[in-house]
């Protein structure tokens, strides 16, 4: 690329998107709604998504998302604590797991996409 890059941000789908609207702010992010089918999630100033108020099975069952930390200690402490794995019915929670590259954790959202929590060696 013979340009700077500023942020990248994945489009995700919702089966149910007021129910993933609210697991999302409950997981920590903040929203900030486009229109009444997409909304913006933040984690910081440059890591952010799109949650879209679509579903399509064969897309969501394929859809991974990988959030880089920091501490993958205090990551699995503050997923637990959240008890969103409890608290949504599709919503799963993995223990950390080792890997070649590193650590972590999977926790499926309340559609089916697939958010990795790693720390990389």
């Amino acid at each position: 690329m013979k340009y700077k890059s500023i942020s990248i941000r994945p489009f995700i789908g919702a089966k149910n998107y007021s129910e993933s609207r609210k697991f999302y702010t409950e997981l920590g992010f903040k929203e900030l709604v486009i229109d009444t089918k997409m909304s913006l999630f933040r984690v910081n100033d440059n890591l952010a998504f799109y949650l879209q108020d679509y579903y399509k099975k064969d897309w969501i069952d394929n859809s991974m998302v990988l959030l880089e930390v920091e501490d993958i200690l205090a990551c699995e402490k503050d997923l637990k604590e959240r008890n969103l794995h409890n608290k949504y019915k599709r919503v799963s929670l993995s223990p950390i797991k080792d890997s070649i590259h590193g650590r972590e954790i999977f926790m499926h959202d309340p559609s089916g996409v697939l958010w990795h929590f790693y720390k990389f060696n």
